[in-house]
Parts: structure tokens; sequence; C-alpha cells
């Protein structure tokens, strides 16, 4: 039998647990019928049960029970009682990944993750992708936004929590995984080859278009400690005066550091808030004003962001403060939805928790936690029917494209669109432009850098180009709503439904 010296560090450990309030579901609602006193004597009630029943099962359980089990499973039961997907427990395989990606680099399969808190057998919570990241194993299989991971390596996802989820993705650089991944209606296996993922940061450049205009171009594909010093590497390398203006991409942006887009957003605005953390706890409610001083972007330059389903967090607060500030116009699709902030809280050297414990608001005081923003200008990629889904499975079974491309080396556009269109002879249920884009994935794959962007597939891109050069950027951005003023539209329509029923 262990020792039970942990008991002690667990007793001084869970008061702290027990005191974290439960955030409900809206952004903040939080009860005053019970005095700090009262909270403290339950809370010291609750410690001596948890101390009580772990003594007396040791003392009087038929087996030998393992004390470290029990640690960690006390643990993670405060945590999931939280019911929020964010407020984890940590052991020591997940607290070391947190450790990899703060350095920079772990190994794994490039796939931002996230899982519904509440499993039943009619809707079982499997993890769903947020983002994959670009260049990685994950990305060059053709996993997107949304799609759910149903297994990993024959473990099903919604019969574990989501950092046993990525502790089984993450692993030895070139050791494989499988997955059984569901797009849509249909499910597919991959095997997907561990690679080393650094944590990645900005890409940037000029887009020349067809109308022979040049465009910024800055995808921003997470928020690390070095992001703001990129964008600036960005902003340093665009002549004004000869683009049309910007485009910064936060399309699959999973987020990041607060403290990071923080930075980043003050090179643009140049006075009033960035982003305000709301809680229960009044040392974390904070406005974060913006200081002309560090502003570096050239006023008066058109800047359009693209958004999707994959962008969350901190690349929401980017995007929600440039267009409650009106100075971006937002063009794709709503993003992901959330609006919280977590904090981890080491418990030694080798494990911890992180918890939720803020919510945050764009400039016009909106929680869009669970809500996302909408674009500006919404615009959808084709989804594929049913057939098409199951043919897109199919194909990617076939390995067509690959041993197609292993044959015919240094593959021209026109020898691209030419294979698309006999592939489309087989798979007539997905569109051309999609074709191009698988064939022209793995041309590239073994390419380094790759390509910037890809003109010929990217729509939302070509929309926001769009605006830049033919449209009356100024009218559109000033006549954008902000999001409060949104909110505000949707109550009014919600009560003029309600009062008509």
């Amino acid at each position: 039998m262990k020792k039970f010296s942990f008991i002690r560090k667990f007793a001084r450990s869970a008061g702290g647990f027990l005191a974290l309030s439960v955030l409900s579901s809206q952004c903040f609602a939080q009860s005053a019928s019970v005095s700090a006193d009262e909270r403290r004597a339950e809370n010291k009630r609750y410690i001596e049960n948890l101390y009580y029943i772990f003594e007396y099962l040791q003392q009087n359980y038929v087996d030998d029970l393992d004390s470290e089990k029990i640690y960690h499973g006390a643990i993670k039961g405060i945590m999931e009682s939280a019911g929020d997907p964010y407020t984890t427990y940590l052991d020591s395989n997940s607290f070391r990944s947190l450790s990899d990606t703060t350095e920079g680099k772990f190994g794994g399969v490039g796939l931002s993750i996230s899982k519904a808190f509440e499993s039943t057998p009619d809707k079982p919570a499997y993890v769903e992708v947020v983002s994959p990241i670009d260049d990685t194993p994950g990305a060059r299989a053709g996993i997107q936004a949304g799609d759910l991971i149903i297994s990993v390596d024959g473990t099903d996802t919604s019969s574990i929590s989501m950092e046993e989820v990525l502790d089984r993705l993450r692993g030895q650089v070139g050791e494989n995984v499988a997955l059984v991944i569901r797009h849509g209606s249909v499910d597919r296996e991959v095997m997907l080859t561990r690679a080393e993922i650094e944590v990645p940061t900005v890409k940037f450049g000029t887009v020349d278009t067809q109308k022979n205009n040049k465009i910024g171009y800055m995808k921003i594909i997470n928020f690390t400690p070095l992001t703001a010093e990129r964008v600036q590497d960005a902003l340093d390398s665009f002549d004004y005066s000869a683009i049309k203006g910007i485009v910064i991409d936060l399309r699959n942006n999973p987020g990041g550091l607060i403290s990071s887009v923080r930075e980043v957003a003050d090179k643009f605005i140049d006075n009033g808030p960035i982003v305000s953390t709301k809680s229960r706890v009044n040392h974390e409610n904070s406005v974060y004003e913006a200081s002309s001083k560090k502003t570096t972007f050239q006023k008066g330059t058109p800047i359009v962001v693209l958004i999707n389903k994959g962008s969350a967090s901190a690349s929401e607060i980017l995007s929600g403060a440039l267009k409650d500030n009106h100075l971006a116009y937002l063009v794709g699709q709503r993003s992901y939805g959330k609006g919280s902030v977590q904090q981890v809280f080491p418990l030694s050297q080798t494990d911890g928790f992180k918890y939720t414990v803020a919510r945050y608001y764009t400039p016009s005081d909106v929680c869009i936690d669970k809500i996302g923003i909408p674009p500006d200008r919404e615009v959808l990629f084709p989804e594929l029917s049913e057939e098409g889904e199951k043919q897109y499975v199919e194909l990617f079974k076939s390995d067509e494209i690959e041993k197609y491309v292993k044959k015919n080396e240094n593959m021209t556009e026109k020898d691209i669109a030419s294979f698309a269109k006999s592939l489309r002879k087989k798979y007539d249920e997905i569109d051309l432009a999609t074709l191009r884009k698988l064939v022209r994935n793995e041309v590239q794959r073994k390419l380094s850098p790759a390509p910037l962007v890809d003109l010929d597939y990217d729509i939302q891109l070509n929309e926001a180009i769009k605006i830049l050069e033919k449209e009356n950027f100024t009218k559109l951005v000033t006549a954008a709503k902000t999001l409060k003023e949104l909110q505000d539209l949707a109550l009014l329509e919600e009560k003029d439904v309600i009062g008509k029923k």
C-alpha cells in the first residue's frame, strides 16, 4: 500500500478547488444567497467528508487501493463537475504536452480539438476538430474543421476525455496513429505519421491579383509569445503605397495567449478598449485599452478579415475588436464561439489543472461564448452531397491522386486541371475546384515553404480581394454593425416574434 503523505497536500489543495465558481452557460450569472463564511463552512465539511471517505476505503475496502489513482480520480471529478470542457485536470502526460506547446514544438499530428462535456447514447461526445494546423499530417490528410474524430487507435473518443485524446494523438515523431474521421455522415480511416509540430505563428506576403493589383496578405495561425513580433514583420514588409489593402486570415486559428492578441490588436487600434474580461473574482475583471504609441499599422489602409468555424478564442478577440472599431470588414463564416479565458495551476512539477477564470467581451461589450462572430459578408464553400461525401472517402481510400502524382513529377497547373477533369468522370459529385485542390495539395506536399495562397480554390479570399479592388470599402466598413448592434437587433426580432404568437 502506498504512503498517505499526499493526503495532506490534497487537503490543502482541495479547498482551492472547491472554492472555484461553477460558471453558468450564460456569460455570467452568480448568486449572493450564500455568504462567504457559510461557503467556507460548507467547503470544510466537503473536505472532511472526502478525507473520511478516502481513509475509510483504505482501511475497509476488500482489496488494496492505489492512493495515486484515488487522488487522480478525485481531482478529475472536481474538474468535471464544472461542466466546462476547458476546465480539466492535467496529469503527467497532459502536463508534459502543455510544456511541449509552451516550448514551441512537440510530436503530434497538428489538430486543434474540442469535446462536449456530456456524452449520451443519442449524442455521443466525439472529439470535434476545431482546426487543422497548416502543413501538418492532419491538414495534409484532408481533415477539416468540423470533422469528428470517432476513434484514436481503436479507442472510441466519446468514452474518454479530451486530454486523453490529446495524449493519444501526441507521441514519438515518426510513429503512426490510426484515426476514424467522420466528415458529414461518412466515416473514413486515416493513418497519420506523427511529425514534429512547431507552434505556428504568422505567414505573410504580397498577393498579385488577376487585375495586376497587389494585396498584403497575413495569415495568423496561432497566438503565441512570438506572434506580435511576426505580425510586425509582416506590417513592415508591406509597401502601403502599392497595395490596395490587406487581408488578415484568421481561418482555422484556434486562439492562444490573450496577452499576444492584445499586443497584435494594439498595432491596429489607436484608442479605446480592445477586450475586457469579466469574472466573479474581482482581480480578473479587466479592460485592456489600446495605446496610440503602440499603433504601427498605417491608418486608412483597408482591412478585410477572413474567419470561419475554426476561428476561436484569441482570433475572435482580434476580429471582434477590429469589427467593433469599424477598422475591418469580416468575410467568411460564423466563428467558433469560445469566449472564455483559461489559466493553468500547477500542483507539482508533473501535474496541475487548467480552469476557466473569466469570459471576455468585445469593445461593444458583447460576450460571444457559444455564439460566435457572424461575418459582415457570408461566403461558404460548397458542401458535398451525401453521395459526394462517399465519393470523397472513396477517393482518399483509393490513393489515386498520390499514385498519379508520384508517376508524374513536376506537374504544372495545366496538368493539375487536366487530371482533375479525368477524376471527375468517376467522382462526379465532387466539384472541379475541390478536385484541383486535392491534386494540388499532393503536388505541393513536399514543397517547403508551402505556397502562400490558393486563388484557384479559395473563394473566401477571392471575395476579400474583390472587396478591396472593386467596392467602396469606407462605406462598407462604416455601415457594418457592431456586435452590440447585432445583438440588440436580434433581441428585438425575438421579442417581435414572441409578440406575434
